[in-house]
């Protein structure tokens, strides 16, 4: 009966055209073709689709009850555990462990001597830098620009002022320059610099090109890899206990802890590259104020972007914010280092050869 009137509607509108005028009878051999379907017949007929359609609702039924008695399953087994007399203590006891295997494991950030959980080792990030590196070659291994290109040599340059105030010249450092317009560069842990050619047109020249170095060889200075990867030990569990107790909905418990907990920490991580990679220009003899004009310029490619608290980095204008209350501190650097006599030769050099640079 449903399919019958699921149909009739349709049925209706395709032959109200066929119906509109008057018809002469049908020859007498099509005539025992239109004797009217019986009710019984039909059901009869449809028998089949009826039994599949009933069979499938149940299959899927039964997949989200079992679901739902998972769940009601674990949410008992937390009541009984709360139920029993030693429950607070054996809270007491697991939270105790927990909160001094975090304190064990907190270290300062070297330069911005921030506070920070990390519990994966230099080795360790150095081996999964491995792996991305290879990854990295297998999708832009084609559009590696050749070491003679001007672009290549560019980099160099500036890397080879860079590094030796990094702190960690002892890695492997090599160098990739990508051609492709994208505006990007990053540094994989264990020295593996890539620069796509897009974010050459944005520096405007070495001491544009420091800022961008400066700030992706900071991450690996401050070992973020490791810290981002040490803080899904400390998100885990939490996740766990709070499905258990309350029966959060993971997908919303997901959302919530990259709000509260990861985009936050990843723009504190992005401010600190800023604050160590300034420094770091300073003292290679750079000049620091540079940095402004980058991130000036990227304010403008980035009209559209999401907003701050969505994002992984902060603002292009907050971040000229924090590094106008840097320069100070990062001009000092770079008077300490003794900058006058290699920028005053660098500039000599330059006009008595006719240096012509295209950023």
């Amino acid at each position: 009966m449903f399919a019958i009137r699921f149909f009739q509607p349709a049925y209706r509108t395709a032959t109200r055209t066929f119906t509109s005028s008057a018809r002469s009878p049908a020859p007498l051999f099509f005539q025992q073709f239109q004797r009217p379907v019986s009710q019984s017949t039909f059901k009869k007929s449809n028998t089949g689709w009826q039994t599949a359609f009933r069979r499938a609702q149940t299959r899927q039924y039964g997949r989200r009850a079992y679901n739902y008695q998972r769940f009601q399953t674990t949410s008992s087994l937390f009541k009984r555990w709360a139920a029993r007399p030693t429950f607070y203590y054996e809270v007491g006891g697991i939270g105790t462990v927990c909160g001094g295997y975090y304190i064990y494991h907190l270290e300062p950030v070297p330069v911005s001597g921030r506070k920070r959980f990390n519990v994966v080792s230099r080795e360790r990030e150095q081996m999964m830098g491995k792996q991305m590196y290879h990854q990295t070659l297998q999708e832009f291994g084609r559009k590696i620009l050749p070491p003679h290109t001007r672009e290549h040599q560019m980099v160099q340059r500036v890397l080879d002022r860079l590094i030796p105030h990094s702190g960690i010249a002892d890695e492997a450092w090599e160098i990739h320059v990508i051609d492709d317009p994208m505006k990007n560069a990053f540094v994989i842990p264990g020295g593996k610099v890539f620069v796509f050619r897009g974010i050459l047109d944005i520096c405007k020249g070495d001491d544009g090109l420091a800022a961008v170095l400066g700030h992706e060889i900071a991450h690996n200075v401050a070992h973020h890899a490791a810290e981002r990867m040490s803080q899904g030990v400390v998100l885990l569990p939490i996740g766990i206990i709070a499905w258990l107790a309350a029966g959060v909905d993971p997908s919303l418990l997901r959302i919530g802890t990259n709000l509260a907990f990861t985009l936050p920490g990843s723009r504190k991580q992005e401010e600190e590259a800023d604050y160590i990679g300034l420094l770091m220009m300073a003292e290679a003899c750079y000049n620091p104020s540079a940095a402004l004009g980058l991130w000036s310029r990227m304010q403008e490619e980035e009209k559209h972007a999401p907003p701050q608290f969505l994002s992984t980095h902060p603002s292009s204008h907050n971040r000229l914010g924090k590094i106008q209350n840097w320069l100070e501190e990062a001009q000092m650097r770079r008077e300490n280092s003794d900058c006058s006599a290699m920028i005053g030769f660098a500039d000599d050099f330059r006009s008595a050869v006719g240096l012509q640079q295209r950023w």
